[in-house]
């Protein structure tokens, strides 16, 4: 009697076995997405998180083509690897994928996805977005968001951490006019293989970007994964939307639980809810949330 059949043995996209941490949401992410894609498809992986846990020399968990990029240049080889399948008339059929976390999409790569963009390459770029650095040591990052404490934006007496709001790359992607764009959450995993299916059936070049919750860095449980990656959305600071050629065509509605629901669970939040200040900062996330929540429409 042979062995059943497992979702990873009949699409061979990402295998198990790699050295993701407890509780890692880019693990459960790039399963689920790879489970879309299917294992007709190959990749560019920045340097970061994804690449160091998923290809530890001489083994790899990926079941396609893979090629490990610098950290700032992942959409740039992408773009070369899908000019060279349509150059070769291999393309078809054929999904070009790129990978990078979000210091390596929203800061020193930025100008490489803004590029594949404008060209027009038939490429799905995947933001794992963890927000902050989390390989090299929980540094800030460009997705970092307020009042988040990291190692180079650390709380203190001076200081109730991270002093910039959260970068909205989705909407700078979608303002480049591209066929699809859309945000999503590890926690959902339905409406996550809703959009990948929806992404690499158009043609062009698309932007997803993924919440995907680090237990290390932002401090919590590691069991809590999905309950706050859920509690991000839910309260309006994480909002799940699509573009399609520059125009919202769909959003999530949520919830609306308070911000503090949230963030009490997290150390990297934990400073705010020491003192009057803190609180006053805790107001203000709320305030960035409801303003998230008008913009897209997302309670009602």
């Amino acid at each position: 009697m042979s062995a059943p059949k497992f979702a990873y043995e009949t699409t061979r996209g990402f295998l198990p076995g790699h050295r993701a941490c407890a509780g890692c949401g880019q693990a459960a992410a790039v399963r689920v997405i790879m489970e879309v894609v299917g294992p007709k498809a190959v990749a560019a992986n920045a340097t970061g998180c994804l690449e160091v846990f998923s290809t530890p020399h001489p083994e790899s968990a990926w079941g396609i083509p893979w090629i490990h990029s610098l950290f700032e240049n992942q959409a740039a080889v992408a773009s070369g690897i899908e000019a060279a399948l349509k150059k070769q008339g291999k393309l078809d059929g054929v999904k070009v994928l790129a990978f990078g976390g979000d210091g390596a999409t929203l800061d020193i790569g930025f100008g490489a996805l803004s590029g594949m963009f404008e060209r027009g390459h038939d490429v799905l770029y995947v933001c794992m977005d963890n927000e902050a650095y989390m390989n090299t040591g929980v540094q800030r990052s460009g997705s970092t968001p307020f009042a988040a404490s990291t190692t180079t934006s650390p709380a203190g007496r001076m200081s109730f951490g991270e002093d910039r709001p959260k970068k909205d790359l989705p909407a700078i992607a979608a303002a480049h006019g591209i066929p699809y764009v859309a945000t999503a959450s590890m926690s959902l995993f339905a409406d996550l293989r809703r959009k990948v299916k929806k992404a690499v059936g158009t043609r062009g070049p698309k932007y997803v970007q993924v919440h995907v919750p680090c237990p290390p860095g932002w401090g919590y449980d590691e069991k809590l994964s999905m309950e706050v990656g859920r509690l991000a959305v839910e309260c309006g600071l994480y909002p799940l939307v699509e573009w399609e050629n520059g125009k919202v065509t769909r959003v999530r509605k949520i919830k609306k639980v308070p911000v503090e629901e949230y963030l009490k669970g997290q150390r990297r939040f934990r400073h705010l809810f020491r003192t009057e200040e803190g609180k006053a900062q805790i107001a203000r996330i709320q305030e960035l949330a409801d303003e998230s929540i008008e913009r897209y429409g997302l309670v009602g």
